[in-house]
């Protein structure tokens, strides 16, 4: 019974394993979070509409439920751009038509979400990441990554950029280049190099923690506050409280788009745990990840928050400072309880150039170049398959540039189904078994005998590929071929198109005084053969569980 319940709290299982080795890296990661997440989710919460301490009160449940949930180590879960403009562009219009306010709809929508991943949970869905392959992936990421920096480039230069893509955020930015404050883009840029110089010579050093102390140390001792730097400001206090929001009339309304934000978001949490459990040699479950974010969103909602996801920005801050656990994520929600009671004066003087500057720095680790040319070198169809998630990501949006890039490798790989690798096997001299004839110099078929081999299973997208392969194997042949053997070894299974093709080509073969025989059958197939007439055709003589005996066979014809 305690196994079955760990099961389902990985988070938890993770914590009662703990080593104490991992310590010092989740308490930098936590600390260092928390100080970023405070300014940026108080602007998500304005993002969304409302008052910007509920993006605080939002984190707490979130990262608590995840912690316990998820089964990533480095995964940041709460407020996250994405989600929150798709809670924005919901609510907004539906305000005038409902008597709620804003509050009370976000909630609600954050708790619909939820309940639609525990469905999704339920119904075992979460299958639907494998979907997601490595191109994808390191295509995803960098795209991500080029999002995060775009979206810094106000933070780091003190002006104004309202634009929503990546696209309209650089053109703002270069349109407005005669309105950069000099002292804030140097701050920035000090920071940054910092960033990078610590990385490289103390990779082991908290950088990102370091820079925002010494951010806030300038901002303090040489009055940098006066001379249009912005720094995070004023932070609320108070702790949320337990409500179960009223049920809105515009509930249909609410239920289409948190099925959307449901989709984005469990989207982007597969991604980043994906690729950050990769990096540690660790894995993920995907059905888990489902459960997960749906405890969140639901603890969320309760907590008069809104939806929430993931955060690539967070999760690759915590990484590199060596966040081992979700203990990281404790830390930072305990770190964000303290700032809400007693620490808001300390924190008002974070510079936010720094905290862009660390944005910026966390974003450069996500676009890994190694993994683009090693794509490239192994199948440029994979490097073009990254590369068009990039810009699917960039040029639409998350959800969109990931089902662009999920359709296409479906298609490619239905395109190797449907056309797969064949073999003619023969003898090699001096070489014991049989080989692909076409791999080897000098090897030669079996007089009278073509051994025919489909590196694919059969199905309806490959039937007539195999049959005018097979008949080809046969023409090719010199001597006159006396048995067609069809070597099963990669067809474990065979649908009821294969299964009349079968037929067909067998009852062709026979027209042509050739004996249609198979090879390493499995049972599983087997079991299928004989609820066709195609046992009956060829008989239980003709199916050989090994190439050895159905050349026995032959010989002794």
């Amino acid at each position: 019974m305690q196994q079955i319940f760990l099961l389902r709290l990985p988070g938890l299982r993770q914590l009662l394993g703990y080593q104490k080795s991992w310590l010092r890296g989740d308490i930098l990661a936590g600390v260092t979070v928390a100080a970023y997440l405070i300014p940026q989710c108080m602007a998500y919460g304005e993002l969304v509409g409302v008052p910007p301490v509920v993006g605080l009160w939002t984190i707490l449940p979130a990262m608590f439920m995840y912690a316990l949930f998820g089964s990533s180590r480095q995964l940041s879960v709460g407020p996250e751009s994405t989600t929150a403009v798709m809670t924005a562009t919901t609510i907004a219009p539906l305000l005038l038509a409902d008597g709620s306010n804003y509050g009370v709809l976000a909630a609600t929508l954050a708790i619909l979400v939820g309940a639609i991943c525990g469905v999704g949970y339920v119904a075992k869905l979460g299958f639907l990441a494998n979907l997601l392959s490595k191109p994808i992936l390191v295509g995803y990421m960098a795209g991500v990554a080029l999002i995060m920096i775009a979206g810094q480039l106000g933070k780091i230069s003190g002006v104004s950029i309202s634009g929503i893509t990546v696209f309209d955020q650089v053109s703002q930015f270069i349109q407005q280049l005669d309105r950069v404050q000099p002292i804030t883009l140097i701050l920035a840029g000090l920071v940054l190099v910092f960033l990078f110089a610590i990385g490289h010579f103390f990779p082991k050093a908290p950088a990102p923690l370091l820079a925002v102390l010494i951010g806030t140390a300038a901002v303090a001792i040489f009055g940098l506050q006066g001379h249009d730097v912005a720094v995070v400001g004023a932070i609320p206090a108070g702790l949320p409280r337990f409500i179960i929001p009223s049920l809105p009339t515009q509930l249909p309304a609410l239920l289409a788009s948190a099925l959307g934000i449901a989709i984005v978001g469990y989207s982007d949490n597969v991604l980043t745990a994906r690729c950050f459990a990769a990096r540690h040699h660790d894995k993920i479950d995907a059905n888990q990840e489902l459960l997960a974010l749906g405890l969140a969103n639901l603890g969320a909602g309760l907590m008069q928050g809104f939806p929430v996801s993931s955060s690539g920005s967070r999760t690759v801050i915590g990484d590199n400072l060596g966040s081992k656990t979700q203990l990281f994520s404790l830390v930072a929600m305990g770190v964000v309880i303290a700032v809400l009671l007693w620490l808001r004066p300390v924190l008002s003087l974070f510079p936010k150039a720094a905290l862009g500057a660390i944005v910026i720095f966390a974003a450069f680790k996500l676009i890994e170049i190694p993994e683009f040319t090693r794509l490239y070198r192994f199948r440029r169809s994979e490097f073009l398959l990254a590369i068009i998630t990039t810009f699917g990501v960039l040029v639409t949006d998350i959800l969109v540039g990931v089902a662009i890039a999920v359709g296409l490798s479906v298609i490619e790989l239905l395109s190797r189904l449907a056309h797969p690798h064949d073999a003619v096997q023969g003898t090699v001299p001096n070489l014991p078994g049989l080989h692909d004839v076409n791999d080897w110099e000098g090897a030669t078929t079996i007089p009278g005998l073509v051994i025919y081999r489909y590196d694919a299973p059969l199905c309806f997208a490959n039937a007539e590929d195999f049959k005018c392969r097979a008949l080809r194997s046969i023409d090719l042949e010199v001597t006159p071929v006396e048995w067609f053997v069809l070597n099963t070894e990669a067809i474990a299974e065979i649908d009821i198109t294969a299964m009349d093709m079968l037929e067909e080509l067998s009852d062709e073969l026979a027209a042509r005084g050739i004996t249609f025989a198979m090879a390493r059958v499995k049972q599983d197939l087997y079991t299928q053969l004989k609820r066709s007439p195609l046992l009956k055709k060829i008989t239980e003589d003709r199916i050989y569980l090994t190439l050895h005996t159905m050349i026995i066979g032959f010989k002794d014809r």
